[in-house]
């Protein structure tokens, strides 16, 4: 009975089925399984349509093998050198522009230009200043003078813009420099300097103590109105010289009403031509700043 029992423990275990070591059969056969499949897929893939692939190839030795631009090479060594005429649809190799660069002769002659430019400009000014001032009786009061330093707008004070000794603008000086700021705007690019002169007559007001306070204010005064007018304050300068720069003797009547003055000045951004009037042509010219 022992033995019966022994006997058929012995068939269980020594049967002909797979026990645990053998499991990885399984493994390994799922793995030949995949790797063929993957050969089979390689090998779809790897199959190359001639007809087609000639076709590129074609293609891509005409891209590569011709000149790109003017001058290039081929990018395709075929043994030889290219011969193949440009194409009509070959874009031109682009040259790009030489810098000018400016010589010391064109740039003199570039600021002859301007100088002349400017200086028609002022003449332009003067003239139609001028035929305001006879238009409206005011030819000895009213002076355009071109200079060095620009285009200067001498107004004489007495009966024009001022009372003796005041800086306020008189009611008829409105009209005046108002035409003046209307020239002044067309041009908006050179800078104004406005300034105020007197005789060499001694003042000593309650609201100016000398010369210099008077000058000052009613070249400021000045100043205040044409800003008024739209010119852009920007452009703008004022001083007072007092009786320091007269264009007249002291010692008479009639030079000390040309003394007492104001003067805009339109000044230049260039070098005057040689044909401008120079410091004969102006009195005073050389002595303001």
């Amino acid at each position: 009975m022992a033995a019966a029992r022994s006997g058929g423990r012995r068939r269980k275990n020594g049967g002909g089925g797979h026990g645990d070591d053998e499991r990885w059969l399984l493994t390994y056969a799922d793995m030949i399984t995949l790797l063929l499949a993957l050969f089979v897929v390689l090998y779809a893939i790897s199959s190359v349509n001639v007809s087609k692939f000639r076709t590129l190839q074609d293609s891509l030795r005409d891209a590569f093998n011709g000149n790109v631009v003017n001058g290039g090479s081929s990018i395709m060594e075929t043994g030889r050198s290219a011969t193949r005429e440009t194409p009509e649809s070959v874009i031109p190799n682009i040259t790009p522009p030489t810098p000018q660069v400016a010589t010391p002769r064109s740039r003199a002659q570039a600021a002859a230009l301007e100088a002349r430019r400017e200086e028609q400009e002022f003449q332009r000014i003067k003239q139609q200043i001028e035929q305001y001032a006879r238009a409206h009786g005011l030819g000895n009061q009213v002076e355009a003078v071109i200079a060095r330093r620009g285009l200067i707008v001498r107004l004489l004070t007495d009966r024009v813009l001022f009372d003796s000794g005041q800086a306020l603008l008189k009611p008829q000086a409105m009209p005046l420099l108002g035409h003046v700021g209307n020239l002044l705007n067309i041009d908006r690019i050179h800078p104004i300097l406005v300034e105020g002169h007197t005789d060499d007559v001694p003042i000593n007001t309650a609201q100016y103590h000398s010369n210099w306070e008077l000058s000052t204010a009613r070249a400021t005064e000045v100043v205040r109105y044409l800003i008024g007018r739209g010119v852009p304050d920007r452009r703008f300068g004022a001083s007072g010289y007092a009786d320091l720069h007269p264009i007249g003797p002291n010692s008479t009547d009639q030079g000390r009403a040309r003394n007492r003055r104001v003067e805009v000045v339109l000044q230049r951004l260039h070098a005057p031509p040689s044909t401008t009037s120079t410091a004969a042509d102006d009195p005073e010219e050389g002595l303001t700043p």
